[in-house]
């Protein structure tokens, strides 16, 4: 006999929330930030999510976050809705399924933004991921370097998971935008953005955008009130030129643009 849920009691250790997102996914978006990640992004603007315990993060049901939530479904529109990011959504995968299955039950649009270093193709885990996946209206892709020695250079870790995800989410047919930050002088190296041109282009027919994110320095701070040593000090936001290029080299034509282009 299958395990009867209550979703709404399903606990998880949200870090923030944010009542009106413009950035992460379409139209007006409520944001959970979600506590914990094992990527060390050199660029990462929330270092404060990467412990999985935080005396500001706040242990919470479902069922409380929704409630906030909805507080503002007026200004949503037709397009918004509640997006789950990060730290890493995906470490505490029980209570972002539950939180979509609730929103999902009230017709609310949900967006999983994720870096998909947990990902695995195993039994046990697309068993999880699958349910997710269910009541995921799209998917936020951080492809942070498609070299994988640079990936570790960049995060800590290797890219393995996180393309094999991305291939997953096309075999499903899951939309998704692939979003890649650029750091000048450390993701923005030109065989490496045709790379992960090449490698959208030629794997993915899921993509419904295709972005590439000007690094800046806004989360600076936060390193140094944690006591840690910013590893882009003196780095400063790439310019226009070269934002240009990665597109350019990139090809950030999306998905759909392009079936409008060869279809006439």
């Amino acid at each position: 006999m299958e395990e009867v849920i209550d979703y709404g009691q399903v606990t998880g250790l949200v870090h923030s929330t944010e009542s009106f997102g413009s950035v992460d996914g379409p139209g007006i978006r409520f944001i959970v930030f979600m506590q914990g990640c094992k990527m060390r992004c050199q660029y990462c603007h929330n270092p404060d999510t990467w412990a999985m315990k935080n005396d500001k993060a706040k242990k919470r049901t479902a069922s409380d976050v929704l409630a906030e939530a909805l507080r503002y479904r007026g200004f949503w529109g037709a397009d918004g809705g509640i997006t789950v990011s990060g730290g890493e959504a995906t470490l505490q995968i029980d209570f972002v399924t539950a939180l979509f299955t609730l929103a999902k039950e009230k017709g609310i649009h949900t967006t999983l933004d994720t870096c998909a270093l947990t990902f695995q193709e195993t039994p046990e885990y697309l068993a999880k991921y699958d349910k997710l996946m269910a009541v995921t209206d799209l998917v936020l892709l951080d492809i942070k370097e498609i070299n994988p020695a640079q990936h570790k250079i960049v995060t800590g870790h290797s890219n393995e998971t996180i393309l094999a995800c991305a291939k997953y989410l096309s075999k499903i047919g899951k939309p998704v935008w692939i979003r890649h930050v650029l750091v000048p002088g450390l993701t923005d190296r030109d065989d490496d953005l045709k790379g992960l041109g090449d490698f959208v282009k030629e794997n993915l027919t899921n993509v419904e955008r295709f972005e590439v994110l000007p690094y800046h320095t806004m989360g600076e701070f936060k390193w140094r009130e944690l006591g840690i040593k910013y590893p882009l000090e003196g780095v400063k936001p790439p310019t226009k030129a070269r934002v240009q290029n990665a597109k350019d080299l990139m090809q950030t034509e999306t998905y759909t643009e392009y079936l409008d282009r060869v279809r006439g």
